[in-house]
């Protein structure tokens, strides 16, 4: 089922979390093959958490997955958490163990956000060089993923763009530290220009908790600040909203 609320987002409702994962592999899939026929190249970030993990199995156990031309393929993250690769709070972790392991992706092929330096700043610099050595990017020039894997958070956060954070409002580069208070651990994430430039941009929602954030952001007018994933308000036409019939309730 499609719907479109008064913004015009393209929303898809499915009907549980394993038909959006069979939704997501779709597109996934899709995508990759008319990147990589145009071009020889599939240029994709992913997210982290609970959302995209059935997602993340599929892509290790679907033969139509499975027989990608995984070298062809280079895979990036949209944000990370502080610590360790092999952490348990690792978005790296979590496609090593879903998927990496099962697909034949060269290892010069899968960029990692490199949390293991104790210097956040720097960190972010070698993942943004990173960025613009694969792609053959110059200074000052914006990368274009084929397709972006995002969530959104109950707060209207997307990838570690926080609401009231200055990673916000970072312009100027493509991947910026960010700095959370409390117990939470900090982040390294693509900025928003990163996630507008993006041929295509795939966004998880799953689970009735997520029902009134999902309908106050389609429906309330754009404000950054206090809702992060209306960074993407001026590309709506190249965003997919892919909900589960939980989340979609409210709308």
């Amino acid at each position: 089922m499609n719907t479109t609320t008064k913004n015009k987002s393209n929303v898809e409702v499915v009907s549980d979390p394993e038909s959006l994962a069979q939704s997501t592999i779709k597109t996934f899939i899709a995508d990759a093959q008319k990147a990589i026929k145009a071009k020889d190249v599939f240029y994709v970030a992913i997210s982290g958490g609970n959302t995209p993990k059935r997602f993340f199995e599929l892509l290790g156990e679907a033969p139509q997955a499975s027989s990608l031309p995984w070298d062809k393929i280079q895979l990036f993250w949209v944000d990370e958490r502080y610590v360790r690769p092999d952490s348990k709070w690792s978005n790296y972790k979590l496609a090593v163990d879903t998927f990496l392991t099962r697909v034949a992706i060269p290892d010069a092929n899968v960029h990692r956000i490199p949390t293991e330096d104790e210097d956040f700043n720097a960190a972010a610099q070698r993942y943004e060089e990173t960025i613009r050595e694969v792609f053959g990017l110059e200074a000052g020039k914006v990368p274009q993923f084929d397709l972006i894997l995002l969530g959104m958070g109950s707060d209207g956060h997307t990838g570690s763009l926080f609401p009231n954070s200055y990673a916000a409002f970072d312009t100027e580069d493509l991947a910026c530290v960010v700095y959370v208070l409390d117990e939470k651990l900090n982040r390294i994430t693509l900025t928003h220009p990163v996630l507008r430039a993006a041929s295509h941009l795939l966004v998880l929602v799953c689970g009735q908790e997520k029902a009134e954030i999902l309908k106050t952001v389609l429906t309330s007018e754009p404000d950054e600040v206090r809702y992060p994933i209306h960074a993407l308000w001026p590309v709506l036409d190249r965003v997919t909203w892919l909900v589960d019939s939980a989340a979609a309730k409210a709308l």
